[in-house]
């Protein structure tokens, strides 16, 4: 009976790690591409921009990606090479380093 039962939780607890590792996976499969296929230069945004999100380059994509939320909720991707996009970065980042 012991047996039984240890095989029963060893074959449930095998299910579990399976049914976990592919849900993850799945989510990582998502992420391993650019998330950002058109990016704004527009710099009439940037009094509108609530949070910013950097995803740095790497194998999913070969450029970073800055990802502004505007205080209307709706997300764009920022144009990392314009000069008023590096700027708001930098102080971001000063504001960061200043907090800490």
């Amino acid at each position: 009976m012991d047996f039984k039962a240890a095989t029963a939780f060893l074959a449930l607890l095998l299910v579990s790690a399976t049914l976990t590792e592919g849900a993850s996976l799945s989510r990582v499969g998502l992420e391993l591409r650019c998330q950002c296929i058109e990016t704004y230069s527009n710099p009439s945004l940037r009094g509108h921009i609530a949070s910013v999100n950097l995803i740095k380059s790497g194998p999913h994509c070969s450029s970073i990606q800055v990802i502004a939320t505007l205080k209307d909720g709706r997300q764009v991707c920022l144009d990392p090479t314009a000069l008023w996009v590096k700027r708001v970065i930098t102080n971001l980042l000063e504001k960061c380093t200043y907090m800490l």
